[in-house]
């Protein structure tokens, strides 16, 4: 056997010659030029003679030692003749004679033979890579060395980093902490995921129908059919929890069966072109004048596939909406429609044109409606799927009945197609007579806010004008002309009396626009409130129940109306709470005479978790003056506003 040091010395003694023929003669060509070749540098005789020095010594070792073991030719050099490569002695001897022949072939920059020395002084050759030193070898274990390695390496880190609090490399995910410390909403979406994938569509649709408003889009009937997207639209819908239609089927009907094979059938229906929508199912809810407003419920099926289409068609007209319409989009709600009045009035727009459409979602125009559809969608199939459902109509008392124009309120689909519709409107006014005065609209419901009352009369002259053109007509009893100054007069928009007032901590003799609960929302609220305390209602034994019950009424209704000037109302409210639960209290059992009401006070309830409005109005940064804001409450605001520069102050 050759030991070690042996390699290691004809490897020093090697390097030593190999050092010495790199240096090159002044004005020497840097072209490689092999050894013995014309114009080549003769080798120096002390070269030769160390390398011939320790091929001797070699041999001489070799054969003190005696015969070794036979070397494979796989493992030896291609540059000499198989003959020779018998023993070990000669393997050895014939790999010093290629080294030598190597240093004297090669000639170039040092640079490049110092990076190639790192992996061996000749080119792979097959041959026997170069053997570490004896000190070395001794310090190296395979397997101490790969757990040092797994220990120590992760991610960014270095291994002089690595501990054993840290998971080893294979079981835990790198710079990721372990699942029970990290919460499931803490992980990032992967690109795959289906709500992603979705979100990545839409913002594509939406890029390329900004970038041009002529653009048609004709391939989307094939997005729709996605099982991503008829996946997303199922989730939405589901958390809706909407009532079931003509077909009886519910949402917990189709969780039973399974959502993936109902899924399923939807798309294979929709590429085979079989799928037809039932008619919706007539419903009516009380309105605040007495009268009754229609609704439309379509079945859970069709609901999800006009969420599918909204998901794919909503970014293409969402690019043309302009920003005067806050109603049923995304990013956008009743608040923004209502701070943007606050503003407008107070930079001096005090006369406002409060309009109203009347029955608008029942006369809507189909094919006007499907053309405007048509500007921006080309594809047929879609075209066909959305007048299907328009012309779906409504079984009332068992009959079904057509429907000739309109939406169906209560339609997933019909919020866009209405703002489709309208979309007219604002663009026609914002092209011509935007000089009058500003234009905000929510839904059906808008008003116009001028500077005077002649802008106003003019305004609703040509507000008139285009509704007539688009088949609208205005309703004459809810449509008027406010005059904001000095406080006089108010009007009611989105369920908020808003009316000028002075303002004691800005400037006592001005007038700033306010909101609060109209007495129409105070009247609901109370109603709710009166018939789920009644003494009568069966199936309440504890005050805790009860108080479950109001909690998701109260904060919902806080909620709406809590960024205005609302603190008087709310108090009302919590007072009105009090007495209705005291009240449900005595009554409850027939122990009217052992009832105390000192025992139930109302810091009592507030502690079995009543919801409490009081304390939770929350003004706008901007809405009072920065020398009279006080300091925040702690914690954060229980609503969530996509605006974030909402301040929760107390009144």
């Amino acid at each position: 056997m050759v030991c070690p040091e042996d390699i290691e010395q004809v490897t020093v003694e090697a390097e030593a010659s190999e050092k010495s023929c790199y240096t090159k003669p002044a004005g020497g060509s840097p072209v490689r030029v092999s050894a013995d070749a014309p114009g080549s540098r003769p080798q120096s005789g002390i070269e030769r003679s160390q390398a011939e020095r320790g091929v001797e010594s070699l041999e001489k070792r070799e054969q003190n030692r005696g015969p070794q073991h036979e070397v494979k030719f796989a493992a030896s050099s291609d540059f000499h003749p198989k003959g020779v490569r018998e023993s070990r002695a000669d393997h050895i001897t014939a790999k010093a004679t290629d080294m030598i022949l190597e240093s004297e072939r090669v000639m170039d920059f040092s640079g490049v033979l110092n990076a190639g020395r790192g992996d061996g002084f000749v080119r792979n050759r097959r041959g026997p890579t170069r053997q570490p030193s004896q000190a070395k070898t001794a310090g190296i274990r395979p397997e101490a060395e790969n757990q040092r390695s797994r220990e120590g390496v992760r991610g960014v880190h270095s291994t002089e980093e690595g501990g054993q609090d840290k998971p080893l490399e294979g079981r835990d995910p790198a710079l990721v902490r372990r699942k029970e410390e990290v919460s499931v909403r803490a992980w990032p979406k992967r690109p795959n995921h289906p709500e992603e994938k979705v979100r990545e569509l839409q913002r594509t649709l939406y890029r390329c129908a900004k970038q041009s408003k002529t653009r048609r889009f004709h391939a989307l009937y094939d997005r729709i059919s996605r099982s991503d997207v008829l996946l997303e639209a199922w989730k939405r819908v589901q958390k809706n929890r909407g009532a079931a239609g003509i077909d009886r089927q519910t949402i917990a009907a189709i969780e039973e069966d399974g959502v993936e094979e109902f899924l399923h059938r939807l798309g294979c229906e929709l590429k085979e072109g079989t799928y037809r929508p039932l008619p919706v199912r007539r419903w009516y809810i009380p309105k605040s004048d007495g009268k009754s407003r229609p609704l439309g419920i379509p079945a859970v099926r069709d609901r999800v596939l006009q969420m599918a289409t909204k998901l794919v068609v909503e970014p293409i007209f969402e690019a043309d909406f302009l920003g005067n319409s806050y109603g049923f989009r995304p990013k956008r709600n009743a608040t923004g429609a209502l701070e943007a009045i606050r503003e407008a009035g107070n930079r001096g727009y005090n006369f406002v044109v409060d309009a109203d459409i009347r029955a608008y979602f029942d006369t809507i125009n189909q094919d006007r409606l499907m053309a405007m559809v048509g500007e921006r969608v080309s594809d047929r199939r879609v075209q066909k799927l959305i007048r299907k459902w328009l012309e779906a109509g409504v079984m009332e008392d068992g009959q079904v009945k057509e429907t000739m124009a309109g939406t169906p309120q209560g339609g997933v689909l019909s919020p866009l197609l209405s703002n489709i519709y309208l979309h007219a409107l604002d663009e026609e006014w914002e092209r011509k007579y935007k000089t009058l005065g500003i234009l905000i609209r929510y839904a059906d419901d808008f008003v116009i806010m001028c500077r005077n009352e002649s802008q106003a009369r003019e305004g609703l002259r040509r507000v008139g004008e285009i509704l007539k053109r688009l088949g609208l007509e205005l309703h004459p009893e809810k449509t008027k002309i406010v005059d904001l100054r000095h406080g006089h007069e108010g009007f009611e928009f989105l369920g908020c009396a808003i009316r000028k007032k002075r303002s004691i901590l800005r400037n006592p003799r001005l007038s700033f626009v306010q909101r609060w609960p109209s007495p129409k929302a105070m009247k609901r609220v109370r109603a709710k409130i009166h018939a789920m305390t009644e003494a009568c209602r069966s199936g309440i034994k504890d005050v805790e129940h009860l108080i479950h019950m109001l909690n998701p009424v109260l904060r919902g209704w806080c909620n709406y109306f809590r960024t205005g000037n609302a603190d008087r109302k709310f108090n009302q409210i919590d007072s009105y709470v009090f007495r209705r639960i005291t009240r449900w209290l005595n009554r409850r059992g027939g122990q009217r005479s052992h009832f105390l009401v000192k025992k139930w006070s109302s810091e009592r309830l507030f502690g079995m978790g009543l919801y409490r409005l009081q304390g939770t109005v929350c003004y706008p940064v901007y809405a009072t003056s920065a020398n009279t804001i006080g300091k925040p409450c702690a914690g954060k605001p229980q609503a969530r506003f996509e605006r974030r520069n909402w301040k929760q102050v107390r009144p």
